[in-house]
């Protein structure tokens, strides 16, 4: 006979929840469940998942032979991390494939300082890397990768990732492969992660995932070996699987080298849960709330089943990596919460929590602290737990409704802000403590408790499917897009297939495409592909590599899971990081001597923020430059920032930033190329420039030429002809001109009739340079500065990162837009021109930009009068924003030179062109340009819509334009 049964068992901090599933009876009423087993969480999870099998094998006629696979969820390896226990995380050494790119950023640069001590090690650089197109950086440098192999091994570090400038990529050179051989050759006993294998483009960020990946490997193996001893010595032959992020499943074996993959998988299981338990109703998005003994989670189920995912990056115990994690919110309340007064008078509910101990400590169960469980049993006779006289006693009789409504209010607040649109949504209540919830809510068409709710997790578990992504970047010179997509999605498929899912039930579940801007006919596409797992395989018991308990020389099975001590006094632990508090920021003055402003960690991080949203779409991702900076900073590195107003006019300006394509910003770190490129063309001229101006104050150039407070764009444009100074001069004024790779190849264009000739010039060399390079424009004098530069703009993007920052501090997301309004002008310069969720997204490339359209629907309307929607075109920068109503009649809002500013509705930054996805709620805003492109024909010619080739619009201006307010002149200690 063959075997049926599925077993799913989660292991959450406070409960291990099992069951036993027959899934050929899933449609039948009591969904297939055979048992099922809620108990609390021991100190040695595989003693836990051993009970819970082990009780539920007792409750039925369960026999081993019948067991088709046992699935585990567990947050065991993210809490290593979280706890910062250094007796499960060993040191870890990084070797870079990646030329003469990133040797100013350490491993671990934007870490917590207790936790960078406790697992960075070691980086070593070598020769190798690709660029965007495939083709090579440099070729590996076999004797360098040997060289650091040799001092990583003299260190007595075990744990090695290698991390190649895109390597996921690579199909063709294998440079991370044939380094991993060197090193097993060289160093057998080290555990070796290739980055490749753990996350996708985004170089820093998958650095950091493949460095806490490697750090619990040895805890991992040794983890998951016990839990295959759990399973084997129960009399189960049958594959291990654990839940992974996505909601679906991997393997053990693949598991034990890929721990890092089931870091968020609790969330995810419980939404996964949902959706089998809700499987007869209408395929619809649904709002699932998993109350647990300490916090309730809540995410939002899609109609394919799977959670919707979070933004491009997310944290880790405050690293940053590229996964994609289930987008969830918490809040503190739970079956354990502790209900009391605060000083007001007023009944609070959590997040303080009783957590585990709660059968000691609620008054039901003889305790003394009055708890959200306690007021549930008096509200409720049906519910028999505890003994329900006691909170009697207590007196919560009187403060029963208040308890009620309070609960409610934390429920619908919650809810309605992860939801995306104001129609009611169905909510799915989940998890051990969901009877503290009413049977209705604000904001939800309904509320429903299913039955097993209580180990929705573990049924998430147990129905969790296989999955298979490809991440490529691809060529459409030869091949359709159609073609392309069609190859990539059967790849996926074998991908899944080779996972263990059975072919016949592999679907296509998420596909997406980015071109890639200034290389011809190239895309970077995503797809991944999910289905079941094939029973029928031979496979069994997983052989596993055996563990020998150590990690960092010191961790046995015999030790606690707990922290080791770390020694405050180290200096290498200092945690230089601003902590941002409402207080803090509304009591932060910047630091101006003498009109000049010495920046510090604080200002760089409001200027980050205002930078990219500044960027109007474009200009990249300003955080590279940020951790730069940072670093020069904390080296000791003065960084002023002057008015231009105090130049000479016979000093000379320098000017510079970058040019290429985000795409490959994200995943090429910077080198020597910017200030390569200024040092060339200095010695060119036989001169040294007196200041810096950023070519555009908007993205990552916006940090790039730090020194005068202006640039000459007021914003992001998709070319280095669209400045200022080309609406003054026809003419070339800024030549000569030099762009630097960083990689030894360097270009100078010493004469040109205009600004657009030079444009044209160096656009073409740029797929030939990696699509990125440092360019150094020639230098203007003080005097002309003084004329053509749009005054204040750093000012401006610091004003506009201090209000994003206190918003959020405040709690106050929701009106970010209006406090940034406020600092740009007012409502007579700036204005929200539209609040909803991205339902569409086009890109095309056309010579070497990223075209497309972004389409947003309104969070407003109803079936009956329709939903309003926003377009807004892009050229790399958002071009207009048009608003049509349900009858498809339009009206533009703003368009260029005004600034058209998509912003994430959930925490107030900027979005790029290249992050618009569907489902993101976002904030349109409109900010009226500078009378430098407005006052003029030529301006708007050059920075209007005729700019971007939208020859039948007419600029209608958004507003008045408010000059940007001079940090310099407001807080000048000397004046």
């Amino acid at each position: 006979m063959a075997r049926k049964l599925r077993i799913g068992v989660d292991v959450g901090g406070t409960n291990t929840d099992g069951v036993v599933l027959d899934l050929t009876r899933s449609a039948e009423p009591d969904r297939g469940i055979v048992a099922w087993k809620k108990s609390s969480t021991t100190k040695n999870p595989s003693d836990g998942i051993n009970n819970v099998i082990k009780d539920m094998f007792e409750q039925s006629s369960i026999v081993p032979q019948d067991v088709a696979s046992v699935t585990i969820g567990t947050t065991h390896f993210i809490n290593a991390v979280v706890e910062m226990d250094q007796s499960r995380l060993a040191k870890v050494a990084v070797i870079r494939l990646c030329g003469p790119f990133s040797k100013d950023i350490p491993i671990g640069v934007d870490w917590p300082p207790r936790l960078r001590n406790i697992i960075c090690g070691y980086r070593g650089l070598v020769d190798g890397g690709l660029e965007i197109d495939g083709s090579l950086i440099a070729e590996l440098d076999v004797e360098g990768v040997k060289r650091h192999c040799e001092i990583i091994k003299s260190l007595g570090i075990k744990s090695i990732a290698v991390v190649g400038i895109f390597s996921p990529i690579d199909v063709v050179f294998g440079q991370g492969e044939t380094t991993a051989a060197i090193i097993r050759d060289l160093y057998p006993e080290a555990d070796i992660v290739c980055s490749k294998d753990v996350a996708n483009i985004g170089f820093l960020e998958r650095e950091n995932a493949a460095i806490l990946n490697a750090s619990i490997l040895s805890f991992a193996r040794h983890t998951i070996n016990a839990f295959q001893h759990a399973v084997s010595s129960l009399g189960l032959q049958c594959p291990l699987f654990v839940t992974q992020n996505d909601g679906t499943i991997l393997p053990a074996s693949a598991a034990a080298r890929l721990p890092i993959r089931t870091f968020s998988s609790g969330p995810t299981n419980s939404m996964r849960g949902a959706a089998f338990l809700m499987q007869d109703q209408e395929k619809e998005a649904m709002m699932v709330v998993d109350i647990g003994g300490t916090t309730t989670d809540v995410g939002l189920l899609q109609k394919n089943g799977f959670p919707r995912q979070a933004a491009a990056y997310s944290e880790i115990s405050g690293v940053r990596t590229n996964f994609s994690y289930p987008d969830v919110r918490s809040i503190g309340l739970g079956g354990g919460s502790i209900v009391q007064r605060d000083e007001e008078g007023k009944l609070t509910v959590g997040p303080e929590s009783v957590g585990y101990q709660i059968t000691q400590k609620a008054l039901v169960f003889g305790g003394s602290i009055a708890t959200t469980t306690d007021y549930t049993v008096l509200a409720d006779t049906k519910i028999n737990i505890g003994d329900r006289s006691k909170a009697i006693k207590a007196g919560l009789a009187e403060s029963l409704p208040e308890f009620k409504a309070k609960v409610k209010a934390m429920l619908e607040q919650i809810v309605d802000t992860m939801k995306t649109s104001p129609e009611d949504i169905p909510v799915v209540l989940v998890g051990g403590g969901a009877v503290i919830a009413p049977d209705s809510l604000s904001g939800a068409s309904k509320v429903i408790k299913p039955n097993w709710s209580g180990v929705a997790n573990a049924i998430g578990a147990a129905t969790a499917r296989v999955s298979g992504v490809v991440d490529s970047v691809e060529s459409t010179e030869t091949k359709t897009k159609a073609q392309v997509m069609e190859e990539l999605s059967q790849r996926a498929i074998d991908t899944a297939v080779a996972n263990g899912a059975l072919r016949d039930t592999v679907t296509i579940a998420e596909m997406e495409s980015y071109p890639l801007q200034y290389i011809a006919d190239k895309s970077r596409i995503i797809v991944k592909a999910v289905g079941d797992f094939d029973y029928s395989r031979s496979e069994s018991i997983i052989n596993l590599p055996t563990s020998n308990g150590l990690v960092n020389g010191t961790w046995k099975e015999s030790e606690k899971y707990t922290a080791k001590s770390i020694d405050s006094d180290d200096a290498s632990l200092t945690d230089m990081s601003v902590h941002f508090t409402e207080d803090y920021i509304k009591n932060y003055r910047p630091r101006v001597i003498n009109r000049q402003w010495l920046l510090s960690e604080t200002d760089l991080e409001f200027m980050t923020i205002g930078c990219y949203i500044l960027g109007t779409g474009g200009g990249g991702n300003p955080y590279q430059h940020f951790l730069r900076l940072r670093e020069m900073h904390r080296a000791g590195a003065v960084l002023r920032v002057i008015s231009p107003q105090d130049l000479k006019d016979d000093d000379l300006v320098a000017c510079g930033g970058s040019m290429g394509s985000p795409q490959v910003s994200i995943e090429k770190p910077y080198g020597d190329e910017m200030l390569e490129s200024q040092r060339e063309l200095y010695e060119y001229l036989k001169k040294s420039p007196d200041a810096v101006i950023p070519l555009e104050i908007g993205g990552g150039n916006g940090l790039q030429g730090l020194i005068i407070d202006g640039d000459w764009m007021g914003r992001a444009y998709p070319v280095s002809w669209q400045t200022t100074p080309v609406v003054y001069e026809k003419k070339a004024m800024m030549v000569p001109t030099c762009i630097s790779d960083g990689n030894g190849r360097i270009i100078f264009m010493t004469k040109s009739p205009t600004e657009l000739d030079i444009e044209r010039a160096l656009r073409a060399a740029l797929s030939q340079m990696g699509s990125h390079v440092g360019c150094a424009k020639g230098p203007v004098s003080g005097a002309n500065t003084k004329k053509w530069v749009i005054e204040n703009t750093m000012s401006l993007a610091w004003r506009i990162g201090r209000a994003v920052m206190l918003s959020r501090c405040m709690k106050m997301v929701d009106m970010v837009a209006e406090s940034i309004i406020a600092e740009v002008g007012g409502s007579e310069s700036a204005r929200v021109l539209f609040k909803g969720k991205i339902v569409g997204v086009e890109r095309v490339l056309r010579m070497g930009h990223a075209y497309g359209e972004v389409i947003i629907e309104s969070t407003t309307g109803d079936s009956t009068t329709g939903k309003e929607r926003m377009i807004i075109p892009f050229k790399n920068e958002n071009i207009y924003a048009k608003k049509e109503d349900s009858n498809g009649k339009g009206e533009i809002l703003a368009i260029v030179p005004d600034l058209v500013c998509v912003l994430d509705a959930q925490n107030g930054e900027a979005l790029g062109t290249q992050e618009y996805r569907y489902g993101l709620p976002v904030i349109v805003l409109g900010i009226t340009a500078s009378e430098r492109w407005t006052s003029t024909a030529r301006g708007l010619e050059i920075g209007g819509p005729k700019g971007f080739g939208f020859n039948d619009l007419e600029y209608k201006p958004l507003g008045k334009f408010c000059k940007p307010r001079s940090v310099i002149d407001e807080f000048d200690t000397s004046a």
